[in-house]
């Protein structure tokens, strides 16, 4: 019986320390992406830009997730289990994407994501190739954004975009600020281009 009591009392002091464990597990932590100023305002002469839509932003299945993720080492990801991007990330890049571009392009040319578009309305796709907070203390990113027009999407234009933020420090904060910035670059690039391009 002695054993018995014994053997209950451990059990009975494990369970509570997994509970009393569990009750301190650190809080999970939300980021989200800001949208930047523009480098430099838009040329006057692309005030008549034809109207042009943001649609897909698409992303490595690596990053696909709620998590934020960095590059702890050479081949070595971290997944922040408890630092979570705040919607689904593409979503969140998109979402700042428009953002960045409704301030850089001229006023009634760019049509939100999902909102209807006029006839004629060019389209844009973003593709990301590779997106990382490296342990250099920078933020990488490399893609290449696409300018399609007519029923098919077809593609008339596609140029590719390699860009880099430092990083005052490897936590998520600084993360989600680096790319903030790198998606303002982008738009930046997408705006000066379709100024040219008209």
């Amino acid at each position: 019986m002695g054993a018995t009591r014994a053997f209950a009392c451990i059990a009975a002091l494990t369970a509570l320390a997994t509970l009393t464990a569990c009750g301190h597990s650190p809080p999970t932590r939300y980021f989200s992406l800001d949208a930047v100023p523009p480098s430099a305002p838009l040329s006057t002469d692309a005030a008549h830009m034809a109207p042009v839509q943001l649609g897909a932003v698409r992303i490595p299945a690596s990053l696909d997730r709620p998590e934020i993720v960095a590059q702890d080492a050479q081949y070595r990801l971290s997944i922040r289990e408890n630092d979570h991007w705040g919607a689904p990330f593409a979503q969140m890049i998109r979402s700042t994407l428009a953002q960045d571009l409704l301030a850089r392009l001229p006023p009634g040319s760019f049509v939100l994501p999902g909102a209807p578009a006029p006839p004629g309305a060019r389209g844009i796709v973003v593709t990301v190739l590779d997106l990382r907070a490296n342990a250099q203390g920078e933020m990488t990113f490399e893609g290449s954004w696409t300018l399609t027009a007519g029923e098919n999407a077809t593609a008339v234009m596609t140029q590719e975009v390699s860009l880099t933020e430092p990083m005052p420090s490897g936590d998520s904060a600084a993360i989600a600020a680096a790319l903030s910035r790198v998606v303002g670059r982008l738009a930046d690039r997408i705006a000066a281009s379709l100024a040219a391009q008209r």
